[in-house]
C-alpha cells in the first residue's frame, strides 16, 4: 500500500485491489482554506467514526456513497472514484457566507432547500460558480449537473430526518461526488461536523466547526456530543 493523496483532513492510501482505497483521518482542524489549523489529538477518530456512521445510514436508506466500511478507529474503505472538482453546498437556513453575499439574516429559514456548486480550486479561494460555469469548465455536463442537484436534495431529506432524531436541524453542509470507473456518479468524501453547520432544535447552539472557527470552545467536546447523540439514534 502506497500515499496516494494527502489533503488537510486525510491521507488516501492505495489497497491491493485497484478499486479499492484507504483513507485515514487526521488530527488536523484548519479554517478559512488552511489560514487557521491546528492538531487536535482524537479528531481524526471523531471524524471517521461520525462519517463512517452517517455513511451507513444512508446506505441503509438506500442511497450508495464510495463508502465500504470502517476498519478502525481512524481509517475506513471506500471504492475509488474520480473526484469531480465540486464542492456542492445545500442550505436549508441562512449562515455564513450567504449571509453577507445575499443579506439573508442568520436564522432565517428558506421555503426550498438552495443547492449552490463552488469550484474547488485554493488558488481560486474555491469560487462560487454557476451551471454554466460548471459546463465551461467541463466539470459536468447538463445531465450530469440534473444528477448532482437531484443526489444532494435527496441527501438533505435523509440528513434532516437524521438530525430531527438526534434534537438537531441540519442548517447547512458541503458533500463531495466522484464517477465510478463506468461513470455512475455517486457520493464521496465526507459528512461530519466539518463539512456541515448543524444547530441545535430550538437555538443556534452550534454542533460544528463554527466553534473552531470562531474560538467558541473545543470542538472535540462538541464532536463527541455530536457522536453520542447519533449513536443514541435507533
Amino acid at each position: 500500500m502506497s500515499l496516494l493523496y494527502e489533503g488537510k483532513a486525510k491521507r488516501i492510501f492505495t489497497t491491493d485491489q485497484d478499486d479499492v482505497l484507504r483513507v485515514e483521518y487526521k488530527d488536523e482542524v484548519t479554517a478559512g482554506n488552511g489560514a487557521k489549523k491546528d492538531h487536535l489529538e482524537g479528531k481524526g477518530r471523531l471524524n471517521n467514526l461520525i462519517t463512517s456512521k452517517i455513511f451507513q445510514y444512508l446506505k441503509d436508506q438506500g442511497l450508495e456513497s464510495h463508502f465500504i466500511e470502517q476498519l478502525s478507529d481512524t481509517e475506513q474503505l471506500v471504492k475509488k472514484v474520480e473526484i469531480i472538482p465540486l464542492e456542492v453546498v445545500v442550505r436549508n437556513i441562512a449562515a455564513g457566507s450567504i449571509t453577507k453575499r445575499l443579506g439573508f439574516d442568520k436564522g432565517h429559514e428558506f421555503e426550498q432547500p438552495l443547492v449552490e456548486f463552488f469550484y474547488k480550486n485554493d488558488d481560486l479561494n474555491d469560487p462560487l460558480i454557476t451551471d454554466d460555469h460548471v459546463k465551461l469548465l467541463n466539470l459536468a455536463n447538463d445531465d450530469e449537473i440534473a444528477t448532482l442537484k437531484e443526489a444532494a436534495l435527496g441527501i438533505n431529506q435523509h440528513l434532516k430526518e437524521l438530525m430531527a432524531k438526534m434534537d438537531l436541524r441540519i442548517v447547512d453542509y458541503k458533500i463531495e461526488f466522484g464517477r465510478t470507473e463506468d461513470g455512475q456518479i455517486i457520493l464521496a468524501d465526507e459528512i461530519s461536523p466539518d463539512t456541515c453547520r448543524i444547530w441545535a432544535l430550538d437555538s443556534d447552539e452550534n454542533f460544528d466547526k463554527d466553534v473552531y472557527r470562531e474560538d467558541r470552545g473545543s470542538i472535540l467536546d462538541v464532536y463527541q456530543a455530536f457522536l453520542t447523540k447519533l449513536e443514541d439514534v435507533e
